[in-house]
């Protein structure tokens, strides 16, 4: 059988009253006091019933996810990242996958599905800077991402640019002059996009490095993926384009030039060298591991839910957004010349 509160406050010697204050985050209980009943919750097993507490308190418990598409392993990581979070915070989490489509993504903000969670991470895709209004809304909001920027929520965004920048300065640091970019945006590209910061970031380090770009090392994709990234080397070789490392704009796409550059004969990292962009798992157990941009994944997902949960309890007051970028660092691995998988 399930524990209940009473086994709980039993085991505790406590109140049942004093378990409610400990699990609903009470600030006057002893410390002595929250660590015995917190021991007696860990021994137990017990968790809450969020039903019966979201009945009193006009609350549920759960917070909201809604990311572009799971099977990328960037937002699977944010998702375990985030559950891991909110599950510390004794939150629960609903996922939801919009897959990257305007009317979905403004369901999730405006309302137009029942309402399963007391406020929402939300990282568009199909939104873009002219949508910033319908981020005005009742519901507590964090923003994610890089779609749009000076809204009226909080919003956890990346260093994209020195981010990018730092990137292509590692590469040139280690003689390479000819750096192919995988994931620059076409024609309908946005100043705010990921794309075009990050490629923003890659001409910064060429101007300072006072070397000219062939405009031709500058590969557009439609999709970031392994088969974008690949596709995108192919397509390089076959027009002629001379190379000598190659700065993927997310690690789906490094991972796919890998693999082209295998099948074309060309060794990583000393024909070609690469690096990427997130630092997902997958990077440390390619071959050869990837070098990759850790942006602060797993901080972004604690600043998250750290602000989300602020914008609940203080649901009707009004205060100015914030926006918050954790520190990037450089993972240098085996793709340039640097042994083992690192992490």
């Amino acid at each position: 059988m399930d524990s209940t509160m009473h086994d709980v406050a039993k085991l505790a010697g406590v109140s049942i009253k004093t378990v409610s204050n400990v699990i609903n985050d009470h600030p006057h209980v002893r410390p002595q006091t929250r660590e015995r009943v917190q021991a007696a919750i860990d021994e137990l097993r017990y968790r809450p019933n969020l039903s019966a507490r979201g009945l009193r308190s006009g609350r549920t418990g759960v917070i909201g996810l809604a990311v572009p598409a799971l099977r990328e392993n960037y937002f699977a990581e944010l998702a375990d990242a985030v559950i891991r979070a909110a599950d510390a915070r004794g939150l629960g989490v609903v996922v939801e996958q919009t897959s990257g489509d305007r009317e979905r993504e403004l369901q999730v903000i405006t309302g137009g599905r029942p309402r399963l969670a007391d406020g929402m991470l939300f990282s568009p895709f199909a939104l873009g800077q002219s949508d910033v209004d319908s981020l005005n809304t009742d519901l507590p909001l964090v923003l994610l991402g890089e779609r749009i920027f000076g809204g009226p929520t909080d919003h956890v965004a990346m260093h994209n640019v020195s981010a990018a920048r730092a990137a292509t300065e590692h590469l040139l640091d280690i003689g390479r002059r000819r750096i192919a970019v995988i994931g620059a945006e076409g024609e309908h590209t946005t100043d705010t996009s990921s794309a075009t910061l990050r490629l923003t970031g890659y001409r910064q380090a060429y101007e300072r490095a006072e070397l000219a770009i062939d405009s031709r090392l500058i590969h557009t994709t439609e999709h970031w993926t392994r088969d974008a990234g690949a596709a995108a080397i192919h397509e390089l070789l076959a027009e002629g384009v001379s190379f000598d490392a190659v700065f993927a704009f997310n690690d789906a796409l490094g991972l796919g030039a890998l693999r082209a550059l295998n099948e074309a004969g060309l060794r990583v990292p000393e024909d070609v060298a690469v690096i990427g962009f997130d630092n997902i798992d997958e990077t440390r157990f390619s071959m050869p591991s990837m070098s990759s941009v850790d942006a602060g994944s797993a901080e972004i997902a604690l600043t998250a839910v750290d602000l989300l949960v602020e914008r609940i309890e203080e649901k009707g007051q009004r205060r100015p957004p914030r926006t918050v970028k954790p520190e990037f660092r450089i993972v240098r691995r085996e793709s340039t010349g640097f042994p083992g998988p690192g992490r």
